[in-house]
């Protein structure tokens, strides 16, 4: 089983001044990864120390996969990837570009991302867009590789190479 947070990071729906669409959104999606189960959600504003603090909670709390959805642009008080970087202890480069790759096919406005993914503990955090329907794409992008890569986060030995086929 893999225990899923789900941060929204905005302003406006700290204040309760907009609905969270993104955040539903992606506990419905990743509802669809086989053993994935949300078990925190929350909602801060673009405030590094506030993001970073609810980050290292879920960390302590061995959650392992965090997604966080909203301030990955580049207004000013957009500063998820910050305070991202900040908690991770590893990058994970390979799920920022292959979301940016995948939003490039889609729009030009994917190469304005900032998102980040990296390890913090044995808890793996990505950062998505906050347009519900570009945080959704996103998601979907790196759905594949998630149950592998938690997998050898939580500690799985198996090999990872596929057997090579004799001729």
């Amino acid at each position: 089983m893999y225990r899923v947070g789900i941060l929204t990071v905005s302003d406006r729906a700290a204040r309760g001044e907009r609905e969270d669409r993104s955040g539903p959104l992606l506990a419905e999606t990743i509802a669809g990864l086989p053993g994935a189960e949300v078990v925190a959600r929350a909602i801060v504003p673009d405030e590094r120390e506030e993001i970073e603090a609810a980050l290292r909670r879920w960390v302590a709390e061995g959650l392992d996969l965090v997604l966080t959805t909203g301030g990955t642009g580049l207004s000013p008080r957009d500063v998820t990837p910050e305070a991202t970087r900040a908690v991770i202890e590893r990058e994970t480069p390979g799920f920022a570009e292959a979301m940016r790759a995948a939003s490039l096919a889609i729009t030009p406005h994917g190469m304005l991302s900032r998102a980040v993914a990296g390890i913090a503990g044995c808890t793996l955090i990505v950062n998505l867009p906050g347009s519900p329907r570009a945080a959704r794409e996103n998601l979907l992008t790196i759905m594949p590789a998630l149950p592998h890569g938690l997998d050898k986060l939580k500690g799985d030995t198996a090999e990872c190479a596929r057997p090579a086929v004799s001729s």
